[in-house]
């Protein structure tokens, strides 16, 4: 199966209430991961990468991992940019054959946001993409996204309706109290719901987009720890609060720190008890095993998209 957009699988999502994982990609073990994980159950999956994945895997090598892929699995899947920071690299990833890019305007005012994202999206329109606009400021740190608690701030819903309206965006990331990186909440986790039930009431045909939303899972979080690792007071977004999410018309729910923390305590483990160990395909293995577990645990217990493609 080619390479498909998120038209069709976000339309979907609306009309059953269920959200797509948008897994965030870095290697061939986390290709592998996601997609066997992916037709095992069923679903249709966003594979994205950030700009520093970009840099680091390389596009050809990224695209052509994803397309050996689907030689293999007859599943739904989207190729995405995750924060895209400036046209220039929009328009790469668009050339380079990705059906869904995301420009990341959060950081500019309510004006130049909708003006950078409109030339997005006039152009990947042009060329039949699909592109994710934000609106909002998440907090935390991730790639090269570093936003502080101070400088955070919701999405206003009715700026929301202007927004999509002038810029004709396909789906919206909105911000309602989910954060960047492994360090989302320091005292108890909320989200405001609110927010997304108003949203959702002036934009209903617009897929939402949380990011910033891993559940930091204690389990991977206890095994690096245990191994060597310093990640005292981690704390992510429950998982019944994203399946509530889901459940309220969010559509698309990324996932970056949960893939990472799972590799990472793969890898601290194979070494700590087998330190004689130096192939790779040994300490990488036990990871891409993780990351598996990890989605298909997304995909069934929160998201609810399996049986879905």
């Amino acid at each position: 199966m080619p390479l498909v957009t998120t038209k069709e699988m976000f339309k979907k999502s609306i009309e059953e209430k269920f959200a797509i994982g948008a897994f965030n990609i870095n290697n061939m073990e986390f290709v592998q991961a996601i997609l066997d994980a992916a037709a095992e159950e069923s679903s249709p999956v966003i594979l994205q990468t950030s700009s520093s994945a970009l840099k680091y895997a390389r596009i050809p090598y990224l695209k052509h991992m994803i397309e050996a892929g689907l030689e293999e699995h007859d599943v739904e899947v989207a190729l995405h940019l995750d924060h895209g920071p400036d046209f220039e690299t929009c328009k790469l990833c668009v050339d380079s054959g990705y059906t869904s890019v995301m420009f990341d305007g959060s950081k500019y005012d309510f004006e130049k946001n909708i003006e950078l994202t409109k030339q997005v999206v006039d152009y990947a329109h042009s060329k039949g993409v699909v592109v994710e606009a934000e609106l909002g400021k998440l907090a935390g740190i991730e790639d090269n996204v570093n936003v502080s608690e101070e400088d955070s701030m919701f999405t206003n819903p009715e700026e929301a309706l202007e927004f999509v309206k002038r810029t004709n965006c396909d789906s919206l990331a909105i911000a309602i109290g989910t954060s960047h990186g492994a360090y989302k909440f320091k005292g108890e986790a909320k989200l405001r719901f609110d927010i997304l039930e108003k949203v959702k009431e002036l934009l209903p045909d617009t897929p939402i987009v949380l990011h910033g939303a891993s559940t930091v899972i204690p389990e991977y979080v206890q095994i690096c720890n245990e191994f060597g690792a310093t990640l005292a007071g981690a704390k992510g977004v429950p998982d019944e609060m994203l399946h509530e999410a889901s459940k309220r018309g969010v559509s698309k729910i990324n996932v970056d720190t949960d893939l990472r923390l799972a590799m990472t305590a793969g890898i601290r483990k194979t070494f700590a008890e087998n330190p004689e160990v130096f192939d790779p395909r040994k300490y990488l293995g036990l990871g891409r095993d993780y990351i598996k577990e990890t989605v298909k645990h997304k995909i069934v217990d929160v998201f609810g998209s399996n049986e879905k493609a």
